[in-house]
């Protein structure tokens, strides 16, 4: 069969498409992805000779889920809509949840600003400048009950955006909850808490990794008891994307940052694999290839069942599963015709739903210029909802299944990032790689070569390279004043401080101070400690003088 079809290309090609390319030549030589693959110029089954249905694709639902995690997909249920909000103080942000909840939302994301992501109060002076700026910010956990005041915990899902320190927002979380009357087992949501990504691309750590991985166990092992519904970790691809990866380095990278995270729970935790590898989820980019993007997310599906089911052992079915949310590529956002964006926020969107994604965040048109309007943010939610509701996208289970050309994308990425995950292993692990090193210069290889494609036009980005428009006019943006945010949140920081029980505060950061030098889970000091109303700085000092900063090698 693929010997006569081989023939029959062989054929197409000398008669049929030699002669169309002498009316009409080609448009370039070579086609390829955003990231720079190769692509033929047809794909037939030769181009798949050795495809087994059942070992390669089997059913939705069945391992090795190339074809989504559950059997019905969006059939049964679809992608939460969870928009990615935060901006100046928690009284603003709160509004902001209501609306968007209001406008058919379906979970929440939340945003910090750059002093919360740090570890510093606003009334640091790290943070001049950058108080509720690109984020909410947090110092307390009377924020934290502001930002969520009238939205009951135990009835949305809310992923929060956070890393170093992820321990410290999840135990305000969970106190919030407690106010509420809500129990830990009853509240759901993600903690992105993805450390190793932040030493390779988004730069945004505090503590070395030993000491980090520390934390994030700890946090396994306490949620896997107390928080059961909770998912400890959101596995980061999409800020390596952002950092200029290719759409294998983001799958590779992010992938073998799982397994360290897996191996972490097991050997520095002491837990069993199916414990918490249940509440492990994963968080991609989806970028303006739609087959690429698709063909990424079906071939992560396939890797991460095999990783667990044979490296790890791992007997849960539910520990073989990838879930991972999206979020739309915000490196493709242009400041120039920013409606575009609307276009291409669409595209990666519709990418991601084929793809099989749990949950998806749309970025808003405005979003290259500043934070976004209520507007565009509507605009955003909206293209979910049309294509949810009024595409067809989602009424039938991975629907370029079968598909010659990604069935090859499919395998190629696969056998691709398995490359880089052999060699990830052969240097010690994704930590020792790290520190060698490996995957930054990995990332800024591939982002050098794209920015010489744009540049000799070999990639266009309309706009930009080509069809640019001499006079625009810029939509209304949302303005923020970092110094007036942080005014305010001085102000309430000051009496904070003064109606609490500083005796209590300093006892409690005493425990967790000895706990830090200690064995003991840190989880129920951190949770006493912002019972407390000690802040987020407070706590983060005491970590940080146990445990250092981490500096990045000279190397990179």
């Amino acid at each position: 069969m693929n010997d006569r079809i081989k023939g029959e290309k062989e054929r197409w090609k000398n008669e049929i498409v030699s002669s169309a390319i002498q009316h009409h030549p080609e448009r370039k030589e070579l086609f390829t992805t955003v990231s720079g693959k190769m692509i033929q110029r047809l794909y037939t089954p030769a181009d798949i000779p050795d495809f087994d249905y059942l070992k390669k694709l089997s059913f939705p639902g069945m391992y090795p889920f190339t074809r989504g995690i559950q059997a019905t997909m969006y059939r049964g249920r679809l992608w939460t809509m969870r928009q990615f909000s935060g901006f100046a103080t928690a009284e603003e942000s709160n509004r902001r949840y209501r609306l968007l909840l209001e406008r058919g939302q379906t979970g929440l994301s939340v945003a910090f600003d750059l002093p919360t992501l740090m570890g510093y109060d606003s009334d640091h002076p790290l943070a001049i400048g950058e108080v509720g700026k690109c984020g909410v910010a947090v110092d307390s956990l009377q924020d934290m009950e502001t930002l969520f005041a009238g939205i009951p915990l135990n009835k949305v899902t809310t992923s929060m955006t956070i890393n170093a320190p992820a321990a410290i927002l999840l135990a305000m979380y969970i106190a919030v909850a407690d106010k509420q009357g809500v129990k830990p087992d009853q509240i759901g949501g993600t903690v992105q808490n993805d450390i190793l990504k932040e030493y390779i691309a988004q730069k945004e750590w505090i503590f070395p990794p030993q000491p980090s991985m520390r934390i994030i166990t700890d946090m396994f092992a306490y949620c896997s008891k107390e928080v059961p519904r909770w998912n400890t970790i959101s596995i980061s691809g999409y800020h390596i994307r952002e950092a200029g990866a290719t759409a294998v380095q983001e799958l590779a990278f992010t992938l073998a940052d799982g397994i360290a995270y897996v191996q972490a729970g097991i050997e520095e935790a002491g837990l069993e694999v199916d414990e918490f590898a249940p509440r492990l989820s994963f968080f991609f980019n989806s970028h303006n290839d739609l087959f690429e993007e698709v063909a990424k997310f079906r071939a992560a599906r396939r890797i991460w069942a095999e990783v667990m089911k044979e490296r790890f052992k791992a007997k849960n079915e539910r520990s073989w599963w990838l879930r991972f949310h999206t979020q739309t590529a915000g490196c493709t956002l242009t400041a120039q015709q920013v409606e575009n964006n609307i276009v291409r926020v669409a595209i990666q969107a519709l990418a991601a739903i084929l793809g099989g994604t749990q949950s998806l965040h749309t970025n808003s048109m405005d979003e290259a210029l500043a934070l976004p309007t209520e507007e565009a943010v509507t605009t955003a939610l909206r293209t979910q909802q049309i294509l949810a509701y009024e595409s067809g996208v989602a009424n039938t289970t991975d629907p370029l299944g079968g598909s010659y050309f990604v069935e090859k994308l499919t395998d190629e990425m696969e056998e691709e990032a398995w490359d880089y995950i052999k060699k990830i292993d052969e240097m010690g692990g994704m930590v020792a790689a790290i520190e060698r090193a490996f995957p930054q210069k990995e990332i800024m290889e591939s982002a050098y070569r794209y920015q010489q494609a744009i540049e000799k036009k070999e990639k266009i980005i309309v706009g930009i390279n080509e069809f640019q428009m001499e006079e625009e006019e810029h939509p209304p943006i949302l303005f923020i004043d970092p110094e007036k945010e942080r005014a305010k949140q001085i102000k309430k920081l000051q009496a904070l401080r003064g109606q609490r029980s500083n005796t209590k505060v300093q006892e409690c950061l005493k425990g967790l101070r000895l706990a830090a030098r200690g064995k003991e889970n840190l989880m129920p000091f951190i949770l006493e400690s912002v019972k407390a109303y000690t802040t987020l700085g407070e706590i983060v000092d005491v970590l940080r003088e146990e445990f250092g900063e981490y500096q990045e090698p000279s190397t990179i």
